[in-house]
């Protein structure tokens, strides 16, 4: 029998919560009779996929309520409140470009139709904080093995939503919105790109990029675009938002890198969320290196930033 040996991501609860909380949840429900029922009490009790060993998750109420979300604000602390007076979707995301199977994609059934997996992801913002976020959703992967893209294809071309009367933001004419995004292809198809419709065994709220979002973790969280509307499949690099306003400050890859620091700030280091301390040290790939440095192995990662 061939023995499969687990990404060095994948742990069980018990290893990414503290151990006095587990333990006595695991009493708890011993307690109550309930043992046999434990998988199915709450998504967060399967939570996968993390980074290293006593990875915590940060405090939901922080990861819904500091959001980066220019479509409603460029002030974080303003995003929930003005994004929970309008919902997003459900709606269709258009899958498109150099594929053989074209297709429209409901968001309501992106669980049903491609499974639900459970991630606990870094996430690195190029402004220098970072988070720990448990994420539910799919990877990126299968939904490009349903589009089966052409030969030519070697980009993914994401675009986000675009609705001025929900997202005050829309109506500034200082960004190009649209928002985009894009991965080069053997990125999407890397097991660690994920789509997003869930968090903290929740359905993703609006100020996190409801419907769907992606999250790529080994990137800054600028490319982890929200509210998905549609994909698509081309042979030449897209063009993204944030690269169109400075590009000399916001490249196309953006994979996180310590030794390459902002025009206007070093990215050396970086300060995780709800954390009393100073700053601790950014990892190369944001602590992903095994997973993905393969992908870029041979380009000089201080031009292709």
């Amino acid at each position: 029998m061939r023995r499969f040996k687990k990404p060095r991501w994948a742990l069980p609860e018990s290893e990414v919560t503290d151990e006095n909380i587990y333990k006595d949840r695991r009493k708890l429900i011993q307690g109550l009779g309930l043992a046999a029922a434990w998988p199915a009490l709450s998504p967060l009790e399967a939570l996968a996929a993390r980074y290293e060993e006593g990875l915590k998750p940060t405090p939901e109420e922080l990861v819904t309520s500091y959001n980066n979300f220019y479509e409603f604000s460029t002030d974080k602390g303003a995003v929930r409140e003005l994004a929970a007076k309008v919902t997003l979707g459900p709606w269709d995301i258009q899958v498109s470009g150099l594929v053989e199977k074209p297709f429209v994609l409901n968001t309501a059934k992106l669980n049903q139709r491609y499974g639900q997996e459970e991630r606990i992801y870094r996430l690195r913002c190029v402004e220098t904080w970072s988070a720990v976020v448990p994420w539910t959703g799919f990877p990126l992967a299968k939904l490009v093995a349903e589009a089966k893209p052409l030969s030519s294809a070697k980009y993914i071309r994401f675009v986000s939503f675009m609705d001025p009367e929900k997202a005050p933001g829309q109506r500034s004419r200082s960004y190009p919105w649209p928002y985009t995004e894009g991965l080069r292809l053997d990125e999407a198809l890397n097991p660690l790109a994920f789509m997003a419709t869930g968090l903290y065994g929740k359905a993703l709220p609006t100020q996190n990029g409801e419907p769907v979002r992606l999250v790529v973790p080994w990137k800054y969280g600028f490319k982890s675009i929200k509210s998905i509307r549609a994909i698509e499949f081309t042979d030449q690099q897209p063009s993204t938002l944030w690269n169109q306003i400075q590009p000399a400050e916001y490249g196309f890859y953006a994979n996180v890198n310590p030794k390459v620091d902002h025009p206007r700030w070093s990215q050396a280091q970086e300060k995780p969320l709800g954390t009393w301390f100073g700053k601790v040290d950014t990892l190369m790939f944001n602590g992903y290196g095994p997973e993905v440095a393969g992908l870029y192995q041979g380009m000089d990662l201080a031009k292709y930033y």
